[in-house]
């Protein structure tokens, strides 16, 4: 079943401080992504690939074109949705697990990865039952679950972030190097729960620079290049 379609989206940018002038980004993407699939998006750096995941989560605005999400049982375009409504689709249908963890200082690793989970209904036992299995899972050594992961190394920040990303089982995924700087052991673990989303049917969109990773996962792929206006 599909879960995202982008249909004829263009993006540019507006440069405020050099005379409002337009760079042009992308013009005419054409895309669908359905569940049980993890496709790569492709393209040398600077391509563009961080900029369409980007518009698919709504962080950037489209100027052309639809971008539409099967949310709560029907499409949601969201070029078009209010900002509440985008709110409600993250927290519910597509996660995004970015490459840099942003947390509120002094909150515990624990509840930081808990929060997902019990902002969509779950009991704080529960969601807590989860996270610690993830943490552990991702060799978050339990004495640091207390602490705010702020304190952490880079690595150990890189699994909080995966472990909230992966607690909630959400129809579609955004996923940036989700295995970038990390050791053979925690990359395998990775990939593991990537392949356990894609069983239940979740629909996983990913930026891979690690070629093994990739083909290890990925399904298919998806060259952003093509649509880079002046590539």
């Amino acid at each position: 079943m599909e879960m995202l379609k982008v249909t004829n989206v263009g993006k540019s940018f507006t440069l405020h401080t050099q005379g409002s002038a337009e760079i042009p980004v992308f013009k005419d993407i054409n895309f669908n992504l359905s569940g049980g699939d993890c496709i790569a998006l492709t393209g040398a750096s600077g391509a563009g690939k961080s900029t369409f995941m980007r518009m698919v989560y709504a962080n950037y605005v489209c100027q052309e074109g639809a971008i539409s999400v099967f949310h709560e049982g029907k499409w949601l375009n969201i070029t078009e949705a209010s900002p509440h409504e985008i709110l409600e689709m993250r927290r519910s249908t597509m996660g995004y697990v970015s490459q840099f963890l942003r947390v509120i200082p002094r909150v515990s690793t624990l509840d930081i990865v808990s929060d997902p989970l019990v902002q969509i209904g779950a009991s704080e036992e529960a969601a807590a039952d989860k996270a610690k299995e993830l943490l552990a899972r991702l060799n978050i050594p339990e004495n640091l679950w207390s602490l705010s992961p702020l304190t952490f190394s880079g690595g150990e920040q890189q699994r909080v972030n995966i472990a909230r990303g992966f607690i909630t089982d959400y129809p579609v995924m955004l996923l940036d190097e989700p295995t970038a700087s990390l050791d053979a052991g925690n990359r395998q673990t990775v990939l593991d729960l990537i392949e356990e989303a894609k069983m239940r049917g979740s629909a996983i969109l990913g930026i891979f620079h690690d070629q093994a990773a990739r083909d290890a996962v990925c399904t298919g792929s998806f060259d952003v290049t093509q649509y880079r206006i002046g590539s």
